[in-house]
């Protein structure tokens, strides 16, 4: 399996999420996944999610890193120098904060944390459904194991 790594360092600011959403959406397309592609908008969303919660709740520097391996899966790490683990919590009617590794769950393929030197790595994979063909006539729907197309 051939994988490429490219990495994004994060400042200690709110700030940096737009620019790493914006980062992220060039290598994406530097990496053959178009920017209208429906993985696109799941990546950037994710990665939106775990920078905010490095910058908002460590108030630390943290390092984006996107891993695309040949078959087109990406794997998106977020390190910083907590070492506390991430504690999903579940937001209620119109709390504005709280939804975030629930949004990550629920978009990506797998998702977890693993220490990474005096800190954590916060790491979720997701997988690029393959097109199925299409009877002439129709459009063809992007299918990937354990999901149901709506």
């Amino acid at each position: 399996m051939q994988v490429l790594q490219v990495q994004l360092e994060v400042g200690p600011d709110p700030a940096e999420v737009g620019r790493a959403r914006r980062w992220a959406r060039s290598r994406l397309a530097g990496s053959g996944i178009g920017e209208d592609e429906p993985l696109a908008e799941t990546l950037v969303l994710i990665i939106s999610e775990l920078v905010t919660n490095a910058v908002v709740h460590t108030g630390c520097p943290a390092v984006l890193r996107m891993l695309f391996a040949a078959e087109g899966g990406v794997r998106v790490e977020v390190a910083d120098a907590s070492d506390r683990p991430p504690k999903p919590r579940h937001a209620h009617g119109d709390d504005t904060n709280g939804r975030g590794l629930e949004l990550v769950d629920g978009l990506a393929d797998r998702w977890g944390w693993q220490p990474e030197g005096l800190g954590k790595s916060i790491w979720c994979e997701v997988d690029r459904a393959p097109v199925v063909p299409a009877p002439a006539g129709t459009s063809g729907i992007p299918v990937s194991p354990g999901r149901v197309p709506c």
